[in-house]
């Protein structure tokens, strides 16, 4: 199940929040509004009832009534009754049947059929001897109506406002993580390409700002200084490792030289002196070639070595290879047999030398690592403008815990190993030389029944 990511848990929450607080407020304005409505619908049927008076007025024992006094204003109905209940002027609302009793001055609530209404009597003294009654109708389902249509508009307006807060949400998330995704982004791309001269950059995008920032910018900018400082460290190692390496050359090849000129001389030493004198001599060939591999993923580190790339037959170069080495593997003695599956006619655009050392290194380690009279294939096939090769032996395997460090410089693992140690660069040689021709390489091995070592290079067409 794929993980939900940071910025959609925030915007999620966010919103979750937002709507919550949105609806908690809606909820309680509504509650006040729908007894502010109410509070309204009396006020205003009492201020009507009250105004009405002015419409009635007595003149030479008679009542009169100004029209107005028949008009329905801010939905409330007027209508003028005397003493006795007696029904004199005005209007009554349709759908209002009943016909209560009158009360000075009392706010009731009138239930007929499936309406509600709000009734208000008034007494007004016209003369000494003669008072009337003004009463006032209007409609409490109506004003509720009225009510349940705003809420139903809010409800309407709640899921866009939802939606409008998420995307906001989104956007202001992604604005803010933004950097963080910077910082992520150029930690993939060094340990991509292993460039310890990237840099995050928060301080040159905006100058002058780096006080003003959050606490993002500034973990940008120190994670900025620490990569500073381990490229620093790493020059200075490959410095180091380049000049160490050019040091030994010089001694290590005088040895070398010496071993050789004793060992020309027939008669000066005993067989066991010349036994100890080969010995010296195996051990610094041994570092001779440790410190070619040094200086040349020293190069490498510092960008120094080139590659020189020529049209070739690869199917013919593999073949070669593979007979040279099965000449080496017959003068060891260990009786194993090098077997070849060449495509034909594979051409593609390498560099003859690198491809060379990485095939040697390859099927080497193989014999070395191979039992006695034991076979090592090396494959070659092309598929999709890429060709592979492929050494597989029935040696002794590798571990599962121990595959995935095999392509680490100098890494040795007991299990893997013969009595010939070697200083375990060849592997990372080999997969230095593929990533530089932009392939890859891949290891499978089976514990005590063997290993295969696969390189895929583009064909350059």
């Amino acid at each position: 199940m794929k993980k939900i990511s940071l910025k959609l848990k925030l915007t999620l929450l966010y919103t979750f929040f937002m709507a919550l607080l949105t609806c908690a407020s809606l909820a309680i304005l509504f509650s006040l509004s729908n007894r502010e409505v109410l509070s309204s619908t009396q006020s205003k049927l009492e201020n009507r009832v009250q105004e009405s008076v002015e419409y009635i007025e007595l003149r030479n024992g008679e009542i009169r009534i100004d029209s107005d006094f028949y008009s329905v204003a801010r939905d409330v109905y007027l209508s003028l009754y005397d003493s006795d209940m007696y029904f004199m002027y005005g209007r009554v609302p349709h759908g209002f049947g009943q016909q209560p009793e009158l009360a000075d001055g009392e706010m009731r609530t009138i239930r007929d059929g499936n309406r509600e209404w709000y009734v208000y009597d008034m007494s007004y003294r016209l003369s000494d001897d003669q008072t009337v009654y003004v009463r006032g109708i209007t409609s409490i389902t109506d004003a509720e109506e009225s009510f349940t249509v705003t809420v139903r508009f809010a409800l309407v307006l709640l899921p866009l406002m939802v939606l409008a807060t998420a995307v906001i949400g989104y956007r202001f998330t992604r604005r803010t993580l933004a950097p963080v995704r910077k910082i992520t982004d150029t930690v993939q791309k060094i340990r991509a390409d292993a460039d310890l001269s990237r840099r995050i950059g928060f301080a040159d995008a905006d100058p002058g700002k780096g006080k003003e920032r959050d606490e993002i910018y500034v973990l940008g900018n120190t994670f900025d200084e620490m990569l500073e400082e381990l490229e620093n460290v790493f020059r200075r190692e490959q410095q180091f490792t380049s000049d160490a390496s050019h040091e030994l050359r010089t001694p290590v090849s005088v040895i070398l030289a010496q071993c050789d000129a004793m060992l020309a001389e027939d008669s000066t030493f005993t067989e066991e002196q010349r036994s100890q004198i080969s010995l010296i001599r195996r051990k610094a060939k041994g570092m001779s070639d440790m410190i070619s591999q040094l200086l040349f993923l020293s190069r490498a580190d510092q960008g120094r070595q080139p590659l020189h790339k020529e049209w070739l037959n690869v199917s013919e170069l593999t073949e070669m290879i593979s007979e040279e080495q099965q000449m080496l593997a017959d003068t060891d003695g260990r009786g194993i047999h090098v077997e070849t599956e060449i495509s034909p006619e594979i051409w593609a655009e390498v560099d003859e030398t690198f491809y060379i050392r990485m095939l040697v290194n390859l099927i080497s380690n193989a014999l070395r690592y191979s039992r006695e009279n034991g076979i090592v294939k090396v494959t070659l096939e092309e598929k999709e403008e890429m060709f592979t090769v492929s050494v597989h032996d029935h040696g002794i395997g590798i571990a599962p815990d121990v595959l995935p460090h095999i392509w680490e410089r100098f890494y040795q693992a007991d299990t893997a190993r013969t009595e010939d140690s070697h200083a375990g660069l060849g592997l990372s040689m080999v997969k230095w030389i593929a990533e530089a021709h932009g392939g890859s390489v891949k290891a499978e091995s089976t514990e005590g029944a063997g290993s295969t070592f696969s390189c895929s290079i583009p064909t350059g067409k």
